[in-house]
Formats: C-alpha cells, sequence, structure tokens
C-alpha cells in the first residue's frame, strides 16, 4: 500500500514547483498533484494535501523517459533505493537522511524488491528539461558518503613522506652551498685541481686545432691563449708569405 500523508509543502530552498503533475509510484496513478524540487527533499502532493518526501541520498538515478515503450507519456522517471509502503516509509522515517547510505548498500543485498520507481508526468511537458535541472542541482547538494570516501582514498597514496626526517637520515639536512668560480678553485682538493687541468688542457689543444688551416697556424691562436695558458711561441710567432702556404 503506498503512503501519503498529511504533509505541509517545503517553504524553504525551493527550487522549482510544477502544478498539474501526475504521479504515478510502481505502475499505480496517484493522481494530478504538485511537485516541489526543494534543496531539502523532493515532494509531491495531490490536490487534497495529501503527498510523500524523499530523501535525495535515496534517490539512485532521475532522468528524463520520453520512451513510449516504457510509458506512454514523457515523463520524469525516479528510482529510490527504498519500497514507499508503510513498512518502508517507517523505516525512513526512523533511520532519517543520515542513514540513508546504509539503505543504498543493503539495497543491493535485498535485490530489486527495495527499489520503487516514480514517474512523475506534468500536464506542460515542456517542463521536463526545468525539473531535470532543479533535480540535478538539489541533489548535488547532498553527495554519496561512498563516494567522498572514494575520492579521499584515490587523492591519498602510500605513507606520508617526510622530507627533513629523509634528510637527517641520509645526512643531508644542511642546505646546499653555491660559490663563484673564483671560490671555487679555492676549494677544490689536489684531485680536483689536476683535473680541472687535465680538462683544461684538452679544450685548449682541442681549440687550438681549429686555427691549423691548410697547413697553417696563423696568430690569431696566438693572440687568443697568450693569457692564462703556455703557448710555444715558435709554433705561432712566425710570420709566412702566401709562398710558406701549402696548397692543395
Amino acid at each position: 500500500m503506498v503512503v501519503l500523508k498529511s504533509l505541509p509543502p517545503p517553504s524553504e530552498g525551493i527550487k522549482l514547483q510544477q502544478a498539474d503533475t501526475t504521479a504515478v509510484l510502481d505502475g499505480k496513478r496517484l493522481g494530478s498533484g504538485t511537485l516541489f524540487v526543494a534543496e531539502a527533499q523532493l515532494s509531491w502532493f495531490d490536490g487534497s494535501g495529501m503527498g510523500f518526501s524523499l530523501e535525495y541520498p535515496s534517490i539512485s538515478l532521475h532522468a528524463i523517459s520520453r520512451d513510449p515503450g516504457a510509458f506512454p507519456e514523457e515523463h520524469l522517471y525516479v528510482m529510490v533505493n527504498a519500497k514507499l509502503d508503510d513498512e518502508g516509509e517507517q523505516e525512513m522515517e526512523d533511520k532519517g537522511p543520515d542513514d540513508a547510505g546504509e539503505d543504498e548498500s543493503d539495497s543491493g543485498s535485498e535485490g530489486s524488491e527495495t527499489i520503487t520507481e516514480i514517474r512523475f508526468v506534468p500536464s506542460d511537458k515542456a517542463a521536463l528539461e526545468s525539473m531535470f535541472s532543479a533535480m540535478c542541482d538539489c541533489q548535488a547538494l547532498h553527495p554519496d558518503p561512498e563516494d567522498a570516501e572514494t575520492d579521499d582514498d584515490e587523492d591519498y597514496e602510500g605513507e606520508e613522506y617526510d622530507v627533513e626526517e629523509a634528510e637527517q637520515e641520509q645526512g643531508h639536512g644542511d642546505i646546499p652551498t653555491f660559490y663563484t668560480y673564483e671560490e671555487g678553485l679555492s676549494h677544490l682538493t689536489s684531485e680536483g685541481q689536476a683535473t680541472l687541468d687535465r680538462l683544461e688542457g684538452m679544450l685548449a689543444q682541442s681549440v687550438a686545432q681549429q686555427y691549423h688551416m691548410a697547413g697553417v697556424r696563423t696568430d690569431q691562436a696566438s693572440a687568443e691563449f697568450e693569457d692564462g695558458m703556455e703557448v710555444d711561441s715558435n709554433a705561432v710567432a712566425g710570420q709566412f708569405d702566401d709562398a710558406d702556404v701549402d696548397h692543395w
């Protein structure tokens, strides 16, 4: 038996109020009434003031149905994870909205008997889009607690990494020190100085080779490297005439 109670219509947070809307609950027409889409609850009342209210966490699905094979008229389809009968209505009141998540989890094990299908059929079919949008806005205000816990688990993976503790364990708690070129030279070890000398020698040899043109070393090499390194003056100080140039 469908439970209709004498309840006051919502007075706050009303997103949409749609008159001349027929409610069909599990295939049984309840007559024409007014649908209230409010932030706290979804409610429907007939002309005599009798009706029912639904908590949003108990609503698992709502959609616009235009399939004549499912129902002859276009309507707003709502699936509720509870039975809106004497026993089901009393159980929902005893648990309250905070326990709606438990109702949803229990519905999976109890089967299809815990599902109630409600169809709201407005006389003005153009109002379906507004009805659907208003329900989306209100249901978004009541997220599923299980979904929130899942999001938290996805955002947090593994143990928290303590940077300071890790640096102390590895002996790298101090901030690295940076030097200028001159300061760096003064802090070189003997092995580091030997390595630097060897690299500079290799660099000088590589650059000096670039000035061998057609078998002749020009004075430009000597001029660029006379500061900071010793160069064989016999190799670069001679002046050459055109006759000294090898022709290839």
